[in-house]
């Protein structure tokens, strides 16, 4: 079942960053408590539909409709963080949402549950990744993986024990590979954000619906339309656009950043 699989996903990768836990020097304080628990029900409920949607369709839409996150994000940061949303990046939501719809085609075919739930699921991502944005203010980074991964895990336990299924060695093992290459994709796309501006990272990010395209016809057969791949398109378009706008945004903030506050 999805949810044991994303449950099982996170407790193994909780296994597996054990080692940074010794880091964590302190306890979150109450109203941190309430931000990772809001974290944690978004990132555990986006996790969830997406494996569910994977059961269902080809990786490579999988993939693509992920990709709507960011922009969803941008729009979050708008609404809640008080960024502004600028003309320019106003349309390349809307032609994102336009490739949203390129790759469902709605009215002209039935659309699958597992499309709609990756639709869903990609707002929870942007959610968690505004939450994370704004912990990021006063908490380090360990504190933030360490605790997102416990939170997960404890939110996902509690649904996956109704659907639990007494896995075999053989999906244990795909279970404990699944968790170490996103670990470590997670700590590697950290660092690479660390070294560079996002506009850089963004588009590289993106090769990852050509490795999805590839290994779902290697391995599964799969054989997405072209409709998938035009949508793909724009949606990669509008959302590299928006990340070149927040490094040129990012350049003129740095200087004013500089003789901040303390802490700032």
């Amino acid at each position: 079942p999805a949810l044991q699989a994303a449950f099982m996903r996170y407790l193994f990768g909780l296994i597996l960053i054990l080692p940074l836990v010794v880091k964590v020097r302190r306890l979150p304080r109450r109203d941190e408590v309430g931000w990772y628990s809001l974290r944690g029900v978004f990132h555990a409920g986006g996790l969830a539909l997406w494996f569910f949607s994977a059961t269902r369709i080809p990786i490579a839409e999988v993939t693509a409709l992920g990709f709507t996150a960011p922009i969803f994000a941008t729009v979050g940061a708008a609404l809640f963080l008080s960024e502004k949303l600028h003309m320019r990046r106003l349309v390349a939501v809307l032609v994102a949402f336009a490739g949203t719809l390129v790759i469902l085609r709605p009215g002209f075919v039935a659309v699958d549950i597992g499309a709609w739930a990756q639709v869903v699921g990609a707002p929870m991502f942007a959610a968690s990744l505004l939450i994370g944005k704004r912990m990021t203010r006063t908490q380090t980074t360990t504190e933030i993986v360490v605790y997102l991964s416990a939170f997960v895990t404890v939110f996902l336990a509690i649904p996956a024990a109704f659907v639990w299924q007494t896995p075999t060695l053989s999906q244990i093992g795909w279970l404990v590979l699944i968790a170490a290459l996103a670990t470590a994709g997670h700590f590697t796309m950290t660092q690479g954000l660390r070294a560079t501006d996002i506009a850089v990272t963004q588009p590289v990010w993106f090769t990852q619906l050509v490795l999805a395209s590839i290994a779902g016809f290697v391995f599964f057969a799969e054989q997405p339309l072209i409709w998938t791949y035009l949508g793909s398109a724009m949606i990669i378009g509008s959302a590299t656009y928006i990340a070149h706008r927040e490094a040129l945004r990012g350049r003129r903030v740095r200087p004013a950043e500089a003789v901040g506050p303390p802490g700032s």
